[in-house]
């Protein structure tokens, strides 16, 4: 058992095994007072195990983060599947459909971006601030390309991506944004804890623009979401 501190955040992690700890320890706080404790039952880990040739100790890891995301909402606090790179402390979230190439764009912006930097390349954090803006806090839970810290930026803009023959971006319509955002969200949990994200879904809709990026895998296709991203 160890604690960490998510988005600000003090959480309880009831482990049996030690794989998830190692992947938390840069996150690890000291003392043992908690805002909430997760746990996982052998059951949910053999379930999990039935996904693929993993261990037990990384299956539980990844139910442990579920029940996290299951509680979060009620502080506040969301899972979005997303990309986020920071720049000069301002956060950029990159959305797609999986296998479109979330990763690869944030690797152009690595390349081509000044001071540019992956808060969390796969399961980042939101908090919806009462100041009707969103922060982004790193998790240790970034991807198989294990890119992040842990750390936190405002956000600035949201992306969603698509692959293109040029490359061409647009802002987003309501409609769009909000079909769109469903379906990188985790509705799992109680009835209250799914409608008090949708809730918070709103407030993500109404803190910043949102933009949809037609694009090929260039250096141009970089440049062109971060100027545009970067006027607001």
């Amino acid at each position: 058992m160890f604690v960490i501190r998510l988005a600000g955040l003090r959480v309880r992690m009831e482990n049996r095994y030690p794989f998830v700890e190692r992947q938390c320890r840069e996150y690890l706080a000291e003392g043992d007072e908690a805002d909430f404790s997760v746990s996982v039952s052998e059951e949910e880990i053999r379930e999990e195990q039935r996904n693929g040739d993993f261990s037990a100790g990384y299956c539980e890891s990844i139910c442990l983060y579920r029940h996290i995301c299951e509680v979060m909402p009620s502080y506040g606090v969301f899972i979005m599947h997303s990309a986020v790179v920071e720049v000069d402390g301002r956060a950029y979230a990159f959305t797609a459909k999986s296998g479109v190439g979330k990763s690869t764009h944030l690797s152009l912006w690595l390349k081509n971006i000044p001071h540019a930097r992956v808060l969390n390349g796969d399961k980042p954090l939101y908090r919806a601030e009462d100041d009707g803006t969103v922060t982004v806090y790193g998790t240790p839970w970034n991807g198989k390309e294990n890119w992040g810290y842990n750390g936190s930026a405002p956000l600035a803009a949201v992306c969603f991506i698509e692959r293109g023959q040029t490359n061409a971006i647009r802002r987003a319509t309501e409609d769009e944004t909000i079909a769109r955002l469903m379906h990188q969200l985790y509705l799992r949990g109680s009835r209250e804890a799914v409608n008090r994200q949708l809730m918070l879904m709103n407030e993500l809709v109404k803190a910043v623009p949102y933009y949809i990026l037609s694009c090929t895998v260039s250096d141009e296709a970089a440049w062109l979401s971060y100027k545009t991203m970067s006027r607001v």
